[in-house]
Protein backbone atom coordinates (compact mmCIF):
# COMPACT_ATOMS: atom_id res chain seq x y z
CA UNK A 1 0.00 0.00 0.00
CA UNK A 2 1.65 3.24 -1.25
CA UNK A 3 1.65 6.58 1.38
CA UNK A 4 1.19 9.82 0.53
CA UNK A 5 1.77 12.64 3.12
CA UNK A 6 0.90 16.13 1.65
CA UNK A 7 1.81 19.32 2.80
CA UNK A 8 1.83 18.53 6.74
CA UNK A 9 2.54 20.79 9.56
CA UNK A 10 2.22 20.05 13.00
CA UNK A 11 3.63 22.91 15.75
CA UNK A 12 3.88 22.01 19.53
CA UNK A 13 3.11 25.37 21.15
CA UNK A 14 5.55 27.54 19.82
CA UNK A 15 7.73 24.47 18.39
CA UNK A 16 7.14 23.55 14.43
CA UNK A 17 7.49 19.70 14.99
CA UNK A 18 6.84 19.49 10.85
CA UNK A 19 6.84 22.35 8.23
CA UNK A 20 4.97 21.86 5.28
CA UNK A 21 6.03 18.36 4.40
CA UNK A 22 5.64 16.24 1.16
CA UNK A 23 6.76 12.83 0.37
CA UNK A 24 5.12 9.30 -1.58
CA UNK A 25 6.18 6.06 -0.31
CA UNK A 26 5.64 3.49 -3.07
CA UNK A 27 3.75 0.28 -2.13
CA UNK A 28 6.22 -2.12 -0.40
CA UNK A 29 9.39 -0.55 0.09
CA UNK A 30 10.70 -0.42 3.47
CA UNK A 31 11.75 3.23 4.21
CA UNK A 32 13.64 5.10 6.95
CA UNK A 33 13.48 8.41 8.47
CA UNK A 34 16.73 9.38 9.64
CA UNK A 35 17.02 12.54 11.67
CA UNK A 36 18.60 14.28 15.03
CA UNK A 37 16.58 14.49 18.47
CA UNK A 38 13.86 17.32 17.47
CA UNK A 39 13.89 16.73 13.64
CA UNK A 40 10.33 15.50 13.53
CA UNK A 41 10.50 11.87 12.62
CA UNK A 42 8.66 10.72 15.35
CA UNK A 43 5.71 13.37 14.60
CA UNK A 44 5.50 12.32 10.97
CA UNK A 45 5.32 8.61 11.47
CA UNK A 46 2.64 9.39 14.45
CA UNK A 47 0.78 11.57 11.92
CA UNK A 48 0.86 8.42 9.61
CA UNK A 49 -0.49 6.30 12.36
CA UNK A 50 -3.23 8.24 13.11
CA UNK A 51 -1.73 9.09 16.65
CA UNK A 52 -1.32 12.88 15.94
CA UNK A 53 -3.51 14.79 14.20
CA UNK A 54 -1.75 17.01 11.88
CA UNK A 55 -2.49 21.13 11.97
CA UNK A 56 -2.60 20.99 7.97
CA UNK A 57 -2.44 18.97 5.09
CA UNK A 58 -3.58 15.49 4.06
CA UNK A 59 -2.38 11.68 4.40
CA UNK A 60 -3.67 9.27 1.69
CA UNK A 61 -3.18 5.57 2.22
CA UNK A 62 -3.62 3.37 -0.25
CA UNK A 63 -5.03 6.25 -2.33
CA UNK A 64 -7.92 6.71 0.50
CA UNK A 65 -7.68 9.51 2.53
CA UNK A 66 -6.97 9.01 6.26
CA UNK A 67 -6.34 12.53 7.32
CA UNK A 68 -9.28 12.18 9.79
CA UNK A 69 -9.60 8.92 10.61
CA UNK A 70 -9.11 6.65 13.70
CA UNK A 71 -6.19 4.80 14.42
CA UNK A 72 -8.53 1.67 14.41
CA UNK A 73 -10.01 2.55 10.45
CA UNK A 74 -5.90 3.23 9.15
CA UNK A 75 -5.51 -0.72 9.55
CA UNK A 76 -1.85 0.14 10.77
CA UNK A 77 0.76 -1.85 12.63
CA UNK A 78 2.70 -0.06 14.94
CA UNK A 79 5.39 -1.07 16.73
CA UNK A 80 7.06 0.81 19.60
CA UNK A 81 10.96 1.31 21.27
CA UNK A 82 9.77 -0.14 24.25
CA UNK A 83 8.06 -3.24 22.86
CA UNK A 84 4.23 -2.65 25.01
CA UNK A 85 3.60 -6.02 25.40
CA UNK A 86 1.11 -7.15 27.54
CA UNK A 87 3.27 -8.60 31.25
CA UNK A 88 0.47 -10.89 32.16
CA UNK A 89 0.17 -12.51 28.41
CA UNK A 90 2.15 -15.71 26.91
CA UNK A 91 3.96 -14.86 23.91
CA UNK A 92 1.01 -16.51 22.24
CA UNK A 93 -1.99 -14.56 23.60
CA UNK A 94 0.53 -10.93 22.95
CA UNK A 95 0.44 -12.00 18.80
CA UNK A 96 -3.66 -13.10 19.22
CA UNK A 97 -4.43 -10.01 20.55
CA UNK A 98 -5.45 -7.83 17.76
CA UNK A 99 -7.26 -10.78 16.48
CA UNK A 100 -9.56 -11.71 19.24
CA UNK A 101 -10.31 -8.05 19.14
CA UNK A 102 -11.22 -8.49 15.66
CA UNK A 103 -13.57 -11.59 16.75
CA UNK A 104 -11.74 -13.47 14.22
CA UNK A 105 -12.60 -17.36 14.90
CA UNK A 106 -10.24 -19.69 17.55
CA UNK A 107 -9.12 -22.06 14.75
CA UNK A 108 -7.95 -19.41 12.45
CA UNK A 109 -6.58 -16.96 14.82
CA UNK A 110 -4.13 -20.73 15.90
CA UNK A 111 -3.16 -20.78 12.83
CA UNK A 112 -2.29 -17.38 12.36
CA UNK A 113 0.03 -17.29 15.77
CA UNK A 114 1.56 -20.61 14.68
CA UNK A 115 2.67 -18.92 11.50
CA UNK A 116 3.59 -15.86 13.06
CA UNK A 117 5.61 -17.61 15.53
CA UNK A 118 7.44 -19.93 12.66
CA UNK A 119 8.16 -16.51 10.81
CA UNK A 120 9.75 -14.73 14.26
CA UNK A 121 12.08 -17.96 14.42
CA UNK A 122 10.19 -18.17 18.28
CA UNK A 123 8.25 -21.26 17.33
CA UNK A 124 8.98 -23.32 21.02
CA UNK A 125 8.80 -20.18 23.02
CA UNK A 126 5.16 -19.56 22.66
CA UNK A 127 3.44 -20.33 26.33
CA UNK A 128 6.21 -17.90 27.65
CA UNK A 129 5.89 -15.04 28.97
CA UNK A 130 7.25 -11.31 27.79
CA UNK A 131 9.64 -11.55 31.20
CA UNK A 132 11.15 -14.98 30.58
CA UNK A 133 12.27 -13.12 26.70
CA UNK A 134 15.43 -11.48 25.90
CA UNK A 135 14.96 -8.15 24.43
CA UNK A 136 15.54 -8.96 21.02
CA UNK A 137 12.98 -11.77 21.30
CA UNK A 138 10.52 -9.45 23.13
CA UNK A 139 10.48 -7.47 20.14
CA UNK A 140 10.31 -10.04 17.60
CA UNK A 141 6.64 -10.48 19.56
CA UNK A 142 5.72 -6.94 19.52
CA UNK A 143 6.67 -6.80 15.45
CA UNK A 144 4.29 -10.42 15.25
CA UNK A 145 1.77 -8.89 17.22
CA UNK A 146 1.73 -5.59 14.46
CA UNK A 147 1.54 -8.16 11.50
CA UNK A 148 -0.96 -10.78 12.86
CA UNK A 149 -3.94 -8.61 11.73
CA UNK A 150 -2.50 -8.09 8.58
CA UNK A 151 -2.20 -4.09 7.94
CA UNK A 152 -1.91 -2.25 5.07
CA UNK A 153 1.15 -0.25 6.99
CA UNK A 154 4.00 -1.11 9.52
CA UNK A 155 5.46 1.30 11.26
CA UNK A 156 8.51 1.15 13.42
CA UNK A 157 9.11 3.70 16.26
CA UNK A 158 13.15 3.52 17.00
CA UNK A 159 12.53 -0.57 16.83
CA UNK A 160 15.60 -1.35 18.11
CA UNK A 161 16.98 1.66 19.79
CA UNK A 162 16.65 0.25 23.54
CA UNK A 163 18.58 -3.10 23.13
CA UNK A 164 22.60 -3.37 22.83
CA UNK A 165 24.37 -3.13 19.81
CA UNK A 166 24.94 -6.65 18.62
CA UNK A 167 21.20 -7.36 19.53
CA UNK A 168 20.07 -4.61 17.03
CA UNK A 169 22.83 -5.22 14.62
CA UNK A 170 20.77 -9.44 14.43
CA UNK A 171 17.29 -7.63 14.09
CA UNK A 172 18.42 -5.19 11.64
CA UNK A 173 19.27 -8.35 9.35
CA UNK A 174 16.29 -10.17 10.26
CA UNK A 175 13.70 -7.22 9.74
CA UNK A 176 15.39 -7.04 6.00
CA UNK A 177 14.66 -10.42 5.44
CA UNK A 178 11.32 -10.74 7.41
CA UNK A 179 10.25 -6.85 4.90
CA UNK A 180 11.15 -9.40 1.93
CA UNK A 181 9.29 -12.43 3.02
CA UNK A 182 5.77 -10.27 4.11
CA UNK A 183 6.30 -7.57 1.59
CA UNK A 184 4.28 -4.80 3.52
CA UNK A 185 5.00 -1.13 3.36
CA UNK A 186 6.75 -0.46 5.81
CA UNK A 187 8.43 3.10 7.62
CA UNK A 188 10.43 3.01 10.50
CA UNK A 189 12.00 5.66 12.75
CA UNK A 190 15.97 5.86 13.76
CA UNK A 191 18.72 8.43 13.95
CA UNK A 192 21.13 5.46 14.00
CA UNK A 193 23.07 6.25 10.33
CA UNK A 194 24.11 2.88 10.01
CA UNK A 195 21.08 1.14 10.91
CA UNK A 196 18.84 3.21 7.96
CA UNK A 197 22.04 2.52 5.46
CA UNK A 198 21.84 -0.99 6.14
CA UNK A 199 17.81 -1.47 6.67
CA UNK A 200 15.80 0.49 4.25
CA UNK A 201 15.65 0.58 0.26
CA UNK A 202 14.74 4.34 0.81
CA UNK A 203 15.98 6.90 3.25
CA UNK A 204 13.67 10.17 4.38
CA UNK A 205 16.54 12.57 6.38
CA UNK A 206 14.80 15.20 8.35
CA UNK A 207 15.96 18.26 10.33
CA UNK A 208 13.65 20.56 11.95
CA UNK A 209 10.85 19.68 10.91
CA UNK A 210 11.47 19.22 7.18
CA UNK A 211 12.91 17.18 4.42
CA UNK A 212 16.43 17.42 3.77
CA UNK A 213 16.68 14.91 1.22
CA UNK A 214 15.15 11.21 -0.47
CA UNK A 215 16.99 8.57 -2.02
CA UNK A 216 18.36 5.21 -1.53
CA UNK A 217 21.28 4.62 1.08
CA UNK A 218 24.23 4.71 -1.70
CA UNK A 219 22.47 8.24 -3.22
CA UNK A 220 22.33 9.52 0.45
CA UNK A 221 25.93 9.04 1.10
CA UNK A 222 27.62 9.33 -2.14
CA UNK A 223 25.36 12.35 -3.52
CA UNK A 224 24.69 14.21 -0.32
CA UNK A 225 22.20 16.83 -1.26
CA UNK A 226 23.18 19.56 1.31
CA UNK A 227 25.48 19.83 4.19
CA UNK A 228 23.74 18.63 6.88
CA UNK A 229 22.92 15.72 4.91
CA UNK A 230 27.11 15.36 4.60
CA UNK A 231 27.73 15.76 7.70
CA UNK A 232 24.29 13.71 9.48
CA UNK A 233 24.95 10.96 7.33
CA UNK A 234 28.73 8.89 7.59
CA UNK A 235 32.06 10.38 9.07
CA UNK A 236 32.87 13.55 7.14
CA UNK A 237 35.70 16.23 7.21
CA UNK A 238 34.95 20.46 7.10
CA UNK A 239 37.75 22.49 5.74
CA UNK A 240 36.86 26.16 6.73
CA UNK A 241 36.95 28.40 3.49
CA UNK A 242 39.51 30.71 4.74
CA UNK A 243 41.68 27.64 5.10
CA UNK A 244 41.86 26.68 1.34
CA UNK A 245 42.60 28.23 -2.03
CA UNK A 246 42.00 29.35 -4.83
CA UNK A 247 39.73 32.93 -3.31
CA UNK A 248 37.30 31.74 -6.20
CA UNK A 249 35.93 29.25 -4.17
CA UNK A 250 34.29 30.94 -0.90
CA UNK A 251 32.45 27.56 0.76
CA UNK A 252 33.68 24.97 3.14
CA UNK A 253 35.07 21.85 1.59
CA UNK A 254 34.01 18.32 2.71
CA UNK A 255 35.67 15.44 2.23
CA UNK A 256 35.11 11.69 3.33
CA UNK A 257 37.82 10.26 5.60
CA UNK A 258 38.37 7.59 2.82
CA UNK A 259 38.87 10.58 0.19
CA UNK A 260 41.98 11.36 2.01
CA UNK A 261 45.61 10.42 1.10
CA UNK A 262 48.58 10.30 2.79
CA UNK A 263 52.06 11.00 1.58
CA UNK A 264 55.44 12.17 2.46
CA UNK A 265 56.22 14.62 -0.41
CA UNK A 266 55.09 17.85 -0.79
CA UNK A 267 52.67 18.91 -3.83
CA UNK A 268 51.24 21.79 -4.98
CA UNK A 269 47.98 20.63 -3.92
CA UNK A 270 48.92 18.80 -0.22
CA UNK A 271 47.81 20.27 3.05
CA UNK A 272 50.83 19.78 6.09
CA UNK A 273 48.91 17.60 8.58
CA UNK A 274 50.14 15.99 12.22
CA UNK A 275 49.41 12.43 12.39
CA UNK A 276 47.90 12.32 16.62
CA UNK A 277 46.69 8.94 17.05
CA UNK A 278 46.09 6.14 15.12
CA UNK A 279 42.76 3.79 15.23
CA UNK A 280 42.64 0.00 14.27
CA UNK A 281 39.35 -1.09 13.37
CA UNK A 282 39.37 -4.68 12.41
CA UNK A 283 40.55 -4.00 8.53
CA UNK A 284 40.41 -0.76 8.62
CA UNK A 285 42.57 1.84 10.50
CA UNK A 286 42.09 5.62 11.29
CA UNK A 287 43.92 8.38 11.83
CA UNK A 288 43.06 11.43 13.92
CA UNK A 289 45.00 14.34 12.33
CA UNK A 290 45.81 17.58 13.06
CA UNK A 291 45.40 19.31 10.09
CA UNK A 292 47.48 22.63 9.47
CA UNK A 293 48.13 22.39 12.96
CA UNK A 294 44.89 23.45 13.41
CA UNK A 295 42.03 21.47 12.14
CA UNK A 296 40.86 18.30 13.55
CA UNK A 297 40.84 15.49 10.60
CA UNK A 298 40.23 11.88 9.78
CA UNK A 299 41.64 9.71 7.46
CA UNK A 300 40.37 6.31 6.95
CA UNK A 301 42.41 3.19 4.72
CA UNK A 302 42.55 -0.55 4.65
CA UNK A 303 45.46 -2.52 6.50
CA UNK A 304 47.66 -2.74 3.35
CA UNK A 305 48.02 0.88 2.49
CA UNK A 306 48.86 1.37 5.98
CA UNK A 307 51.43 -0.65 6.17
CA UNK A 308 52.59 0.41 2.96
CA UNK A 309 53.26 3.74 4.58
CA UNK A 310 54.21 2.77 8.16
CA UNK A 311 54.03 6.39 9.76
CA UNK A 312 54.23 6.57 13.23
CA UNK A 313 52.08 8.97 15.90
CA UNK A 314 53.51 13.07 16.03
CA UNK A 315 54.55 12.09 12.37
CA UNK A 316 53.65 15.10 10.07
CA UNK A 317 52.54 14.60 6.75
CA UNK A 318 51.09 15.45 3.47
CA UNK A 319 47.27 15.24 2.89
CA UNK A 320 45.74 15.12 -0.56
CA UNK A 321 41.74 15.48 -0.85
CA UNK A 322 40.80 12.89 -3.55
CA UNK A 323 37.29 13.78 -3.61
CA UNK A 324 36.64 17.10 -2.24
CA UNK A 325 32.98 18.42 -2.24
CA UNK A 326 31.12 22.19 -1.69
CA UNK A 327 27.73 23.30 -1.54
CA UNK A 328 27.70 26.82 -3.70
CA UNK A 329 24.46 28.43 -1.98
CA UNK A 330 23.03 29.69 -5.50
CA UNK A 331 22.83 25.87 -6.28
CA UNK A 332 20.86 23.21 -5.02
CA UNK A 333 23.28 20.43 -5.45
CA UNK A 334 26.38 19.87 -4.35
CA UNK A 335 29.63 20.92 -6.22
CA UNK A 336 32.56 17.87 -6.69
CA UNK A 337 35.61 20.02 -7.41
CA UNK A 338 38.75 18.23 -8.93
CA UNK A 339 41.80 17.35 -6.29
CA UNK A 340 44.16 19.59 -7.90
CA UNK A 341 41.69 22.67 -7.18
CA UNK A 342 42.68 22.57 -3.34
CA UNK A 343 45.21 23.79 -1.78
CA UNK A 344 46.12 25.04 1.76
CA UNK A 345 46.11 28.74 2.46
Amino acid sequence: MSIIVENISKQFGQFQALDRVSLTIPDGKLVALLGPSGSGKSTLLRAIAGLEPPDQGRIWINDQDMTHLNVEQRQIGFVFQHYALFKHLTVRQNIAFGLEIRKINRPDIRQRVNELLDLIQLAGLGDRYPIQLSGGQRQRVALARALAVQPQVLLLDEPFGALDAQVRKDLRRWLRNLHHEVNVTSVFVTHDQEEAMEVADEIVVMNEGKIEQIGSPQTIYDYPATPFVMKFVGEVNVIPSFLHQPQGLPHDIFVRPHGVKLQTQVTDTSIPAKIIQIIHRGRDIYLELSLLDRIPFMAQMNRDEWQALTMPADQWVQVELLQPITFPQASASPHRLPADSVTAA
